[in-house]
């Protein structure tokens, strides 16, 4: 198709207009995405700059979120060891109540005081001393001499035998039954030789069970049920830290900066809380109870000074996250943000050039239609 031959006011009007429609385009695209730099064809080297800080931003709110997800689970486990120390406390009340109650079973208590399990005296090699529930026997030999923890720990140590060995807090040497039987010092042993310790062959006679003790044992034994249950119920979004789990915790994109949260195992065996000894019924069983209670209460305050403390880095770390991510987005907004203002001023005025660039083609038109009229 042949050319359409225009006059160069015409074309001149008409390419002013084409351009003003072209910056028109541009303005109305920067005022209604509020950017001036949309792609690389604005601005290559400001837009792949902001593109930059975009993207890292992206990747920032992705370790976020596992940020945000690791404080939750570090403060529940922190909420759970409260809890459990809690039972712990309520378990070491009950203890206490138990020990509190008078036993009734048989007892007999040495007449030595200041003994120590180190606490040594002579007794003629091979002579014994024996302790006797009526059924069971311990039996000591001595080998020249005798300590006070070789008593204790025969006593203790036989299989089977219902009598405990212990060190009051005067030291005296004290036989427990734990149950309704009698207590039979014996041996051979000289009186003398037993008196060193505080102790004198005979027997001495079976008591009864005392039922108010039995019912705290039991109750013990519910609370330490619940320890274990708590324990395996601590787990939040699939992590358990307080029964065997781990926590890694990644604080930027590259994995390269991270806090590693090793768990525990806060059952009662792992906290060492064993199951009440003889229901209770002898002052050892009970005090020994009270041991690992007060043991299993110092490393449960140590972890969480130690929960506590990784809750703390963390809890920096999410609130450092949240603030680099809005400055990388702000910075990114700042090289690629339209000046609404100034935007807006450039709109109207390019409505304005339009319209005069339309006027300027009807008047470069108008030599033409005077040409027009010859034919007329």
């Amino acid at each position: 198709m042949p050319s359409i031959l225009l006059s160069a006011s015409v074309r001149s009007s008409l390419y002013s207009l084409q351009q003003t429609n072209d910056l028109l385009s541009t303005t109305q695209n920067r005022l209604a995405t509020g950017k001036k730099v949309n792609s690389a064809n604005d601005n290559p080297t400001v837009f792949f700059a902001a593109s930059a800080l975009s993207n890292r931003a992206a990747d920032l709110n992705n370790v976020f979120d596992g940020i945000v997800a690791a404080s939750k689970i570090l403060k529940s486990t922190n909420e759970s060891l409260a809890a459990l120390t809690s039972l712990v406390t309520s378990a070491q009340s009950t203890a206490r109540s138990a020990l509190a109650s008078t036993a009734t079973t048989a007892r007999t208590t040495g007449s030595v005081s200041g003994l120590t399990g180190a606490s040594s005296f002579a007794v003629v090699a091979a002579r014994t001393i024996t302790v006797n529930d009526g059924t069971t026997t311990a039996t000591i030999t001595s080998a020249g001499t005798v300590t006070t923890q070789q008593i204790l720990d025969g006593v203790n140590n036989t299989a089977g035998l219902k009598v405990k060995a212990s060190l009051t807090a005067d030291g005296k040497i004290q036989l427990e039954a734990t149950t309704a039987n009698a207590i039979t010092i014996a041996g051979t042993a000289t009186a003398p030789e037993l008196l060193q310790f505080g102790l004198t062959a005979g027997v001495t006679a079976a008591g009864t069970l005392n039922t108010a003790r039995s019912a705290f044992a039991t109750q013990f034994d519910a609370i330490r049920a619940q320890i274990d249950q708590l324990s395996a119920d601590a787990t939040f979004n699939g992590t358990n830290l307080l029964n065997g789990g781990s926590l890694r915790v990644n604080f930027n994109e590259k994995s390269t900066s991270s806090l590693s949260v090793a768990g525990v195992t806060d059952t009662s065996a792992g906290l060492g809380i064993a199951a009440s000894a003889g229901t209770f019924q002898t002052d050892k069983d009970i005090n020994d109870a009270l041991t690992n209670l007060s043991n299993s209460l110092t490393t449960l305050r140590a972890q969480t000074n130690v929960f506590a403390s990784n809750t703390d880095i963390v809890e920096t770390r999410q609130d450092f996250t949240k603030s680099l991510i809005s400055a990388l987005n702000a910075a990114s907004d700042s090289l690629t943000a339209a000046d609404t203002n100034e935007e807006g001023a450039n709109l109207l005025a390019l409505q304005t050039r339009q319209s005069l660039s339309m006027t300027a083609l009807t008047l470069a038109s108008q030599s033409g239609q005077s040409v027009l009229q010859l034919f007329r």
